[in-house]
């Protein structure tokens, strides 16, 4: 007889097996439901590290090979056109080319009474830099008194030339950039890009610092032209200009194509003296523009009478 209650029954050995069995049992369950878990878990983690990565080149292929969209304003032969009076600049304004469209060549007057000055330039180009320091004064005072023309054309030829960050590119669509919102502040954002033209090699102005000079030209938008600046807009438009003007014929001249920059022209006769004398460039306008007078009034020959 024992103290304190009354004897449980023992369980017998059938019952101790079963219960082993369903302990057992609920244990297998149990680690399938955690194996399952942590399958979905782990397959989950991997889709979404997939969709992560995926994201990610679709946004490098985006920003490296951008459809291709209108080009700017104001700059339908791939340049812009600046003429003058009375000490005002003023750009010829055009709308923007369609996606795929073909470039419309400028008229240029034939008259011989003004110099057509066209140049081809790149923003990182040393020589186009030496070019434009020794004649930039002259050629805007040309213009400002409407003895001149200017037409423009940014190309990005040395892109792979600043350490990777493309600032040929960058700079000229950034020109691009005031030409289409801004163009009558294009020829003072022109010379303050070469007035603070970084070396060959270097990384070059970032975006921030040529926004700063867009600002220092007086743009009339510069919330419009910084976005333009940050989203790369014409950076599809500037290298189909570039190949445009490395492998077609060049509009207003015999040259087959631009070889490099600087290319400057005046009434279609390409210049090759010296980019830092002054004074050879501006007798050479003279020259090309005396010889397109001397062909506009040239008289005609007069037809032989038949002899009797």
């Amino acid at each position: 007889m024992s103290i304190g209650g009354a004897d449980q029954p023992r369980p017998s050995r059938n019952e101790q097996r079963e219960a082993a069995r369903e302990k057992a049992r609920a244990l297998r369950e149990e680690q399938k439901k955690r194996e399952r878990r942590n399958r979905w878990l782990i397959q989950g983690g991997v889709i979404v590290a997939v969709l992560a990565v995926a994201g990610l080149v679709a946004g490098l292929i985006f920003n490296n090979v951008r459809p291709a969209g209108p080009g700017p304003a104001n700059m339908a032969s791939d340049g812009i056109v600046l003429t003058g009076a009375e000490g005002v600049v003023t750009p010829v304004e055009t709308p923007a080319l369609k996606a795929g469209a073909t470039p419309t060549a400028t008229v240029h007057d034939e008259t011989g009474t003004v110099a057509n000055i066209v140049t081809y330039i790149d923003y990182l180009c040393p020589y186009c830099g030496d070019f434009e320091s020794t004649n930039a004064e002259s050629i805007r005072a040309m213009v400002e008194e409407g003895a001149a023309t200017l037409e423009v054309h940014p190309i990005a030829i040395l892109k792979n030339k600043s350490a990777g960050t493309q600032y040929s590119l960058r700079a000229a669509n950034a020109a691009a950039c005031v030409a289409d919102t801004s163009p009558a502040s294009f020829l003072d954002f022109h010379d303050l890009l070469f007035e603070n033209q970084p070396e060959e090699g270097t990384e070059g102005l970032t975006n921030d610092e040529i926004k700063a000079l867009a600002k220092q030209a007086g743009v009339s938008s510069p919330s419009t032209i910084e976005r333009c600046i940050d989203d790369k807009q014409f950076h599809t438009w500037v290298d189909e200009a570039t190949n445009r003007a490395l492998t077609q014929p060049v509009p207003n001249s015999e040259l087959p194509s631009i070889t490099g920059t600087p290319t400057v022209l005046v009434n279609g006769k390409q210049y090759v003296g010296s980019l830092t004398d002054p004074a050879e460039f501006q007798s050479f306008v003279l020259q090309a523009t005396g010889e397109t007078f001397s062909e506009s009034n040239a008289s005609p020959t007069p037809t032989p009478t038949p002899a009797p």
